[in-house]
């Protein structure tokens, strides 16, 4: 279980910045597939009409994990910059690190 910070200091690489600031971090989602993506039109005109499946369809899934990747805006300039964290099976984005229990257990 990966904790990780909603605001993180990281260096903003714009003319108006060009230091560390505070980053407002999310974590980056793919958008929708575009229908009209060269890739896709080849694709669906390949498929069209007899002979069933082209393309290989990819079935030997090893991995159980994907990297975690994060999308870092700059809070003074809104410039966004992508970078990326090791494996994890959980990630969460927390507020402010762990909370200490108010009552000591010794």
């Amino acid at each position: 279980m990966v904790n990780y910070p909603k605001s993180k200091k990281s260096y903003c690489a714009d003319k108006s910045c060009n230091t560390h600031t505070n980053h407002k971090v999310v974590q980056y989602k793919a958008g929708k597939a575009s229908l009209c993506a060269q890739g896709k039109r080849r694709y669906d005109a390949k498929q069209k009409g007899f002979g069933g499946q082209t393309k290989p369809v990819f079935h030997k899934k090893a991995k159980t994990t994907k990297k975690i990747s994060l999308k870092l805006q700059c809070v003074k300039c809104k410039r966004v910059k992508l970078t990326h964290i090791k494996r994890c099976k959980h990630f969460e984005l927390a507020d402010q690190g762990r909370k200490k229990s108010k009552d000591p257990t010794w």
